[in-house]
């Protein structure tokens, strides 16, 4: 039965990017060896997160980056963005007209790293292991939808959904759904320290210093038979404590390319004074910076408050002045670059005030000013984070209204106690795990949702979430996520900052960077090499 193409409008030709500065060519490496690629991406085990690279517990796009190189997944969103298209499958299709029951069959031959096959049992078991294990801090969600998963042979797969979910073959192109083997990852807990192994384009080989990854030494796995290409025999991903660090090594032609998080600053720099011997390139860019708020801390549970705050912000001041080119104001969860976004904050809030603030809280009896402290993560989203709360503080305590402290934490222990519910307001990011509007609402609102967030819409979770997922066409489902923004504008449970760009540096003689990060923060290492 032939199912209704998926459209993604907005989507379809922004993912094509931008060269913003070129140079002559020449310099970069020697053109031998590893291709090294930086990151300011940090993977620590501790005792709160002892496993961060395990499919069915990291859930951050440097985690997934690591993964992405390494365990095959059944689909994969090609080249450029648009509709999934089989990987480890040979093919995958609804099977119903109700989008409830999805057949997959996978391709003859497949092997793990090791020589072992990969079977359609393997597959049952990896997706029934993240369910089972459902870590709070994991990606369990993306699958909490699959009632059951059945075999049939070696190559047939069968999924089977409690409800209707066009937006299921993305789900089945991310990490969680990838191909692990039994014997290597424990059915019901999660495989410590960090080594992957998978059937993915590369094997991997992590360098750890002190329970911390400085280098991740990808090799092209000669036994993978999947829909991609290799265009390298080698990538080492080098990790640097910031982007200084990071621009020094590139400078120092000590890597051949740089990605995220590049500085505001050094975009900047390069893009008004572009350099013979490095490559800025600009890519569209899905990520997104919010406030997120533990509802019934007693600090911000009376929505009035919260309400306030996005009557006060100033995103404009923020993406200017902190981050320059490489962001602008957001008005919504759903960035404007995807379909169904709508400008809900500012249609119910419009510019920042003071005064119509101050009425807000007077209306609902809040004694000012109103006193918490709101949390940031010092080594996850990049440098200029501290400036961004910086300015936050600013502007809420000038009103008056506010009396708010900021305090940093790193990433390792700032997450554990994000999802403990810690923290009265905190600042968070948003890599989407596919670019469809459901994965800048379906996290956030649904049960199990990413945050842990105690906030509860019914008519989101009931009603909306599963009548969103119903429909093919992605463009009719448009009215129902603007209800949707309309609510988390109204509540507050989040409140948006803005969306940002990308940009990645490179030196000369490198090939394949426009394709090598996603407009999802994706990297996909395979599209390297050397000219």
């Amino acid at each position: 039965m032939n199912r209704k193409t998926l459209v993604l409008p907005a989507v379809v030709g922004l993912l094509a990017p931008v060269l913003a500065a070129c140079g002559a060519s020449g310099g970069g490496s020697d053109g031998s060896g590893a291709i090294v690629v930086g990151t300011t991406d940090q993977f620590v085990a501790s005792e709160e997160a002892p496993a961060p690279l395990d499919p069915a517990i990291g859930y951050e796009a440097g985690v997934w980056n690591v993964l992405r190189q390494t365990v095959q997944t059944l689909m994969h969103v090609p080249r450029g963005g648009g509709l999934p298209v089989p990987e480890a499958a040979e093919s995958c299709t609804f099977t119903d007209t109700a989008n409830e029951s999805y057949r997959c069959k996978l391709r003859a031959g497949l092997e793990f790293a090791d020589g072992s096959a990969v079977t359609a049992e393997d597959v049952k078991y990896s997706i029934d292991r993240v369910i089972r294990i459902k870590s709070a801090n994991g990606p369990v969600s993306l699958l909490n939808n699959i009632d059951t998963v059945e075999t049939k042979g070696d190559r047939e797969v069968i999924f089977h959904l409690r409800t209707s979910d066009a937006t299921f073959p993305y789900k089945l192109s991310t990490p969680p759904a990838g191909i692990v083997q039994k014997a290597k990852y424990p059915a019901t807990s999660a495989r410590s320290g960090f080594q992957v192994d998978g059937s993915g384009p590369y094997t991997m080989k992590p360098e750890v210093k002190n329970d911390q990854v400085v280098k991740v030494v990808f090799t092209k796995n000669p036994r993978y038979k999947g829909d991609l290409k290799v265009m390298n025999e080698k990538v080492e991903l080098d990790l640097f404590p910031d982007a200084t660090a990071m621009g020094k090594a590139l400078d120092e032609k000590k890597i051949d390319m740089m990605t995220r998080t590049m500085s505001p600053e050094q975009a900047q720099q390069m893009l008004e004074k572009p350099r013979d011997d490095v490559k800025l390139t600009e890519m569209p860019g899905l990520a997104i910076s919010y406030l997120g708020f533990d509802t019934e801390d007693p600090a911000v549970k009376n929505k009035a408050v919260r309400q306030a705050m996005a009557q006060i912000i100033d995103r404009g001041q923020i993406a200017s002045e902190v981050y320059g080119t490489t962001a602008e104001p957001l008005y919504s969860l759903i960035p404007s670059s995807i379909t169904g976004h709508t400008n809900s904050f500012f249609n119910k809030y419009g510019e920042p005030s003071a005064t119509k603030a101050a009425a807000i809280l007077k209306a609902a009896g809040i004694h000012t000013p109103v006193k918490f402290t709101l949390h940031y993560t010092t080594d996850h989203y990049g440098e200029a984070t501290a400036a961004e709360f910086r300015t936050l503080k600013k502007q809420f305590n000038d009103t008056g209204l506010f009396d708010i402290s900021v305090e940093g934490t790193p990433w390792a222990k700032y997450r554990p106690a994000e999802v403990r519910g810690d923290y009265a307001a905190y600042g968070m990011g948003w890599f989407p795990d596919f670019p469809d509007p459901d994965n800048y609402t379906a996290p956030f609102l649904d049960k199990d949702n990413f945050l842990n967030s105690p906030y509860r819409s019914t008519l989101a979770q009931e009603t909306l979430i599963p009548q969103s997922r119903r429909e093919d066409d992605r463009s009719a489902a448009t009215r129902t996520f603007q209800q949707l923004q309309d609510i988390v504008a109204e509540d507050v449970p989040v409140l948006p900052v803005w969306q940002g760009k990308q940009y990645v540096a490179s030196r000369q003689g490198l090939t394949g960077v426009e394709w090598a990060v996603t407009s999802s923060a994706d990297l996909q290492l395979w599209e390297l090499g050397r000219s």
